[in-house]
């Protein structure tokens, strides 16, 4: 099991140069990873986000090891094509460390500034991700067929991938605990990363939940976002058969100095 940082760019945090910090000890106390969040919004008391994708370019240039990425963007409320360009630089920077989360977004008061497909209804906006994520890896892949869907229209050649060599960038499809749809959703690709888990005992049933939907469970990740950076239950999680264990701070009040002591502690590992 790999143990990642799951960080809010708030506040405290809402500065490239502490990210950065932050980044570059997680990679040499033994973290695996370091994910951002992406919101535009956030309720009080934040008062301060930073773009994460700008945080992760800086960060890509500082290290050289841990995985990094957005977790998650909402795909349907961000411009498709930017998000794709994106990504393909993210990869290249990063020398194919990137991991892409996109998920539906949070709603009011938590939701993002409306954007086209917000006011659609849950189902809705389901099938619409569904299609921005297939569309996404068809565009990072440099296919040129026109798509005609039910929610995107793209013509022909109307955009320019990354280089003939670029690999499929792993994604992992945002899951609250109890939908299963999404669990379905994400089975298509690299990974589910669940959120408000709180038991190990639950991964038993995203386990059988993603394999019924056909996901390939020795190449899929099982992402959990459980804790705070200093918990001690990593046993547990890895014994359920998480392959990812993501440890967050705040979003509210953060202290930088207090985060970057327990990242520089390291991530507590199963058996220690």
């Amino acid at each position: 099991m790999r143990h990642g940082l799951f960080l809010p760019p708030f506040d405290e945090l809402a500065d490239p140069h502490r990210l950065v910090e932050l980044a570059v000890l997680a990679e040499s106390s033994g973290w695996d990873g370091v994910f951002l969040w992406d919101h535009l919004t956030y309720p009080a008391p934040v008062t301060a986000i930073i773009d994460p994708y700008v945080c992760l370019s800086a960060i890509a240039a500082a290290t050289s090891r841990i995985a990094l990425g957005p977790m998650i963007t909402p795909l349907t409320k961000r411009t498709l094509a930017v998000v794709v360009r994106q990504a393909l630089a993210l990869d290249a920077l990063s020398r194919g460390r990137l991991i892409m989360g996109f998920g539906l977004g949070d709603d009011p008061p938590i939701g993002e500034r409306d954007q086209p497909l917000h006011a659609l209804g849950g189902g809705d906006r389901g099938r619409a991700l569904s299609e921005a994520v297939a569309l996404f890896r068809a565009l990072q892949r440099g296919e040129t067929t026109p798509h005609d869907g039910e929610y995107y229209h793209v013509p022909a050649q109307s955009f320019v991938g990354g280089a003939p060599e670029a690999r499929d960038v792993p994604i992992w499809l945002g899951v609250r605990w109890g939908h299963v749809a999404p669990l379905r959703r994400a089975a298509g690709y690299d990974g589910a990363f669940a959120i408000f888990l709180d038991a190990p005992n639950n991964v038993a049933a995203i386990r059988a939940t993603l394999r019924e939907a056909g996901a390939d469970l020795q190449h899929f990740d099982v992402v959990v976002w459980s804790g705070g950076i200093d918990a001690a239950d990593a046993n547990e999680w890895a014994e359920a058969g998480v392959t990812w264990l993501l440890r967050g701070a705040g979003p509210f009040n953060l202290r930088f100095q207090e985060i970057r002591d327990q990242i520089a502690a390291g991530p507590r590992r199963e058996n220690t």
